[in-house]
């Protein structure tokens, strides 16, 4: 009689574990199937937002001509005016580079408050940002940029080295003394960050460029204003095969959520892995950063966004993190370009002032939970 008991109180339970999962399941389908959608009007209202005014309508008549071939209408007067150089040459490559970039910048994000167990890590609070941003800026007032084995990719490989050789002394610093902390390594990143900064600021005081100068005020504060469709194919192949490496590396970006103890229990060795995702995380931002600057807080705001919807389960929260954050920067750059009549504020403002507040609310409330703690 006290073995059917125990029976049917064990089937129970496997009935109501099995229906959270599949309530879970059909949950995340639906907040999938919804930010798909989002992000399809999300591009499309971009488009037809700016200095310029054009209806939704003509957007989508344009793009599906210039992408198809297909005539949707009388297309004369579209075609004869400036309507669509400003949709097809300028907006929807921004738009798209919005997307893309947002993407990497929270999944960097993602990614190392994960291998670093800290809810406050991200590229710019670590200073891996800044340490491209000094790559970057190096590159460009020496003249590096445009010349040698590197060719165009001179600035973008200067920058990787900037953002490789930041997270190289962020991690070196913060295991001086004692072991590694997650209090160490975030103050660890903001030495790093002020370090680096002051050397940008010391070679751009010194330089006598006026047109490097320019240039190393873009990568300060952001901006996706130089977007062109030629260097869209190969940020976004980067940009997807990591997205697709971190997607089917979410067993083990959940097992450093429960810490080294507990890996090293279940026969895997955090260590290894830690380093390889800082590297690709520093690859990864230091690529951004040579494209359009410092855009600072993406990947500190929406992974946390993100974790409040799905949850810290990785197979859920990076999917729905890559939706969110082209959604966040899709908008968060027609800010940028809509909010001064006849000018555009840098989008590293716009994030800055959004990301400021978010950051000082997570370290207000210490109660805050992070990967079931």
């Amino acid at each position: 009689m006290m073995l059917s008991v125990k029976k049917i109180t064990m089937d129970k339970t496997a009935l109501t574990n099995f229906d959270a999962a599949m309530q879970k399941r059909t949950f995340f389908i639906w907040i999938m199937l919804l930010l798909i959608a989002a992000v399809i009007c999300s591009v499309g209202l971009a488009l037809s937002i700016g200095q310029v005014s054009v209806s939704f309508g003509d957007a989508l008549r344009i793009v599906t001509l210039r992408s198809t071939g297909i005539s949707l209408g009388d297309m004369e007067e579209l075609a004869s005016g400036t309507t669509m150089d400003i949709i097809w040459n300028i907006r929807l490559p921004r738009v798209l580079l919005a997307m893309i970039v947002g993407t990497g910048l929270a999944l960097c994000g993602a990614v190392m408050q994960a291998a670093v167990q800290n809810p406050l890590a991200d590229p710019y609070i670590l200073g891996i940002s800044s340490g491209a941003s000094l790559g970057a800026t190096f590159s460009i007032i020496l003249g590096f940029g445009a010349a040698g084995i590197f060719g165009n990719l001179g600035v973008a490989f200067w920058a990787f080295l900037g953002a490789f050789g930041a997270s190289v002394l962020v991690l070196v610093l913060a295991n001086v003394g004692s072991k590694m902390s997650s209090v160490k390594l975030v103050l660890a990143g903001m030495v790093i960050h002020a370090l680096c900064s002051a050397f940008s600021n010391f070679i751009v005081y010194f330089a006598k460029d006026a047109e490097g100068i320019r240039s190393i005020t873009f990568w300060t504060m952001g901006s996706l204003a130089s977007a062109k469709w030629d260097q869209l194919p190969l940020i976004a192949v980067i940009v997807g095969a990591a997205a697709l490496f971190f997607i089917f590396q979410a067993r083990i970006l959940n097992t450093m959520l429960m810490g080294d103890e507990a890996a090293i229990t279940l026969g895997i060795h955090l260590n290894t892995y830690r380093r390889l995702y800082m590297m690709l995380a520093s690859l990864l931002t230091g690529i951004l950063v040579a494209t359009c600057g410092i855009i600072g807080f993406v990947g500190l705001i929406v992974p946390h966004i993100v974790r409040s919807m799905v949850g810290s389960d990785h197979k859920r929260l990076l999917p729905v993190t890559i939706l969110v954050s082209a959604i966040f920067l899709i908008w968060t750059d027609v800010l940028a370009r809509s909010i001064i009549p006849n000018g555009e504020l840098p989008i590293g403002i716009v994030t800055a002032l959004l990301g400021a507040p978010m950051f000082m609310y997570m370290l207000i409330k210490r109660s805050y939970g992070f990967g079931g703690k």
